[in-house]
């Protein structure tokens, strides 16, 4: 199995813990919940901003000395309504009682005390449609570069309809040469409808020294140092992925790959 392929550690309590150290980065870390009702989780930020997704599923949260109520409505993602989040600064922490099952997605980038705890959602993020034929896909934009909630996180959701591709045409962000390119490390947390089903990520450089084809099923954690990433979804099978990316600069600049520059060109004009 690809070294950037993360299976679940099970299916109840912690099932993924993915920092910097366990992933030979600085700078992405992303953490999963699987917990059943009147389950309880407590996690410290330290030095990490996070944003907590309400991925299903409903659960009683606290957080930086506040309590932010019960938060989730959607009990499968592919509802494709907008999720709960709560944004969390660096050195406080939070508690999560399930008053449903749910899952609840903890994403972490270094902080700098910038900014202030906040909810974010439902409200302000609409489903948006980027693409256009096979390349149709549907976001839902909870932390992009346009939202100033964050010092770090980037954080969004993409919907794929079955038989369409993602992430695509190919590009990367993986310099730190703004504004051409910003080095942006980043995670995919798939989930495929229905849950048996399986979808394609490739994760490649322009001279193929990384050059890694996987099949990702329901729960799987992509992770993506460098080089292009797009996803493909087989005909029958629709794709969820939640990406979670940061570097040293808050800004989504990418370069495409050569062979598919064009597409980009043509859509351009």
């Amino acid at each position: 199995m690809s070294h950037l392929l993360h299976r679940p550690f099970g299916t109840h309590g912690k099932v993924h813990d993915i920092t910097p150290a366990s992933a030979g980065w600085r700078y992405v870390g992303f953490g999963l919940h699987r917990l059943r009702a009147r389950d309880v989780v407590a996690e410290a930020t330290g030095a990490n901003e996070v944003i907590i997704v309400m991925v299903e599923g409903r659960a009683k949260i606290g957080g930086a000395g506040q309590d932010w109520g019960e938060l989730g409505d959607r009990m499968s993602v592919f509802e494709k309504t907008a999720p709960h989040c709560l944004y969390l600064p660096d050195g406080t922490d939070w508690t999560a009682e399930a008053t449903t099952d749910c899952i609840i997605a903890v994403c972490a980038a270094p902080g700098k005390g910038g900014h202030a705890a906040r909810r974010i959602g439902p409200d302000g993020i609409e489903l948006t449609q980027r693409g256009e034929g096979s390349n149709t896909r549907f976001i839902n934009n909870i932390a992009m570069e346009a939202e100033d909630y964050c010092d770090s996180l980037l954080v969004t959701e993409v919907f794929t309809p079955a038989g369409n591709w993602s992430s695509y045409p190919s590009h990367r962000h993986d310099e730190d040469d703004f504004p051409r390119v910003t080095y942006l490390e980043e995670t995919y947390y798939h989930r495929l409808n229905p849950a048996d089903g399986f979808g394609i990520q490739r994760v490649y450089t322009d001279d193929l020294q990384l050059n890694e084809t996987m099949a990702v099923h329901d729960g799987d954690v992509v992770c993506v140092p460098r080089g292009h990433h797009p996803c493909g979804a087989p005909h029958g099978f629709e794709m969820y992925y939640l990406n979670v990316m940061a570097g040293p600069l808050r800004k989504w600049r990418f370069v495409p790959a050569p062979q598919v520059e064009w597409l980009m060109e043509t859509k351009a004009e």
